[in-house]
C-alpha cells in the first residue's frame, strides 16, 4: 500500500486498461472515482474493489460531453475533497481504410480520443491549480508514433494526444505533472468497434501477441507513485515478442 493516498479519477473504467488501473490503484490504497457509460459494469467493479478493502465510487460519464465531464470531476471533489490525478483513458479504435469513407466513425474517434482528453483537462485543471498540484495521465498508443494502413484517423487522434500532453507539460510550470502512456497491442475491447471486415480480419493477426491490461496499469501506478518533484513524461510499452 502506498504511503501517500491520492484521489484518482479514471475515464473509460468499465473494462480493459481502465478497469485494470482502477484495481491496481485501489490496491495501492488510492481512492478512485470511475467513469464510463456502462454503469452496470462500474457498479460491479466498485463492489469488488470495496470488498477487497479499497475505496471506490463511480459516476456515469460521456467524455464527449464537456458538461458531463465537469460533473464527473466535481463528483470527485464532492466525494473525496480533491483530485490528485486524472487518467484520461476512454478511447475508440474503429479502424478502416480512408476510401471506405466511414466518416461517422472518424467523427466518433475524434470526439472520444481527442475532445475527450481536452474535456478532461478543462474540467480538472482549474481544481488542480487551486489545490497547488495535480497529475494528468493520458493514454496514447504506439499509433501516436507511427501510422499503418486502416489506422490513419486513429493514429491521427493519438498523435494529437501526444501533442496535447507535451503542450500541457510545457505550460505547467512545475505544479501539474503530465504522463503520456502509449501501449502497444494490449488485451482490450478496442478491436470490437471495428466494423470494416478487412480491418477486423487484419487485427486478428496484429493482436495475436498482446500485453495484459494489468501491464499498462502497472506503468500508470509507477508514474503516479513518484514523488512530486519527479515527472514521468512518456512511457511506451510493447509486447516483448512483437516488433510492432
Amino acid at each position: 500500500m502506498t504511503q501517500t493516498t491520492k484521489t484518482v479519477a479514471i475515464t473509460g473504467a468499465s473494462s480493459g486498461i481502465g478497469e485494470a488501473t482502477a484495481r491496481r490503484l485501489a490496491a495501492d490504497g488510492h481512492r478512485v472515482l470511475l467513469g464510463a457509460r456502462r454503469t452496470g459494469r462500474l457498479e460491479r467493479l466498485v463492489e469488488e474493489i470495496t470488498k477487497e478493502g479499497g475505496t471506490a465510487a463511480f459516476r456515469k460519464l460521456d467524455v464527449t460531453d464537456a458538461a458531463d465531464t465537469r460533473a464527473f470531476i466535481d463528483a470527485a471533489l464532492c466525494e473525496y475533497g480533491r483530485i490528485d490525478a486524472l487518467v484520461n483513458n476512454a478511447g475508440l479504435m474503429p479502424l478502416s481504410p480512408l476510401e471506405a469513407l466511414k466518416t461517422d466513425e472518424w467523427d466518433r474517434m475524434i470526439d472520444v480520443n481527442v475532445r475527450g482528453i481536452l474535456h478532461g483537462i478543462a474540467a480538472a485543471l482549474p481544481a488542480m491549480r487551486a489545490q497547488g498540484g495535480g497529475h494528468f495521465v493520458n493514454i496514447g498508443s504506439v499509433g501516436g508514433y507511427e501510422v499503418s494502413p486502416t489506422a490513419a484517423v486513429y493514429c491521427a487522434t493519438k498523435f494529437a494526444v501526444r501533442a496535447i500532453s507535451e503542450g500541457l507539460r510545457q505550460e505547467s510550470a512545475g505544479d501539474i505533472r503530465v504522463t503520456l502512456v502509449s501501449p502497444g497491442v494490449t488485451e482490450s475491447e478496442l478491436a470490437d468497434s471495428i466494423s470494416d471486415l478487412e480491418a477486423r480480419e487484419a487485427m486478428k493477426t496484429y493482436r495475436a501477441v498482446a500485453l495484459p491490461a494489468s501491464a499498462i496499469a502497472e506503468a500508470i501506478a509507477y508514474a503516479i507513485s513518484q514523488p512530486s518533484q519527479v515527472d514521468v513524461n512518456e512511457i511506451v510499452i510493447r509486447p516483448a515478442a512483437s516488433a510492432q
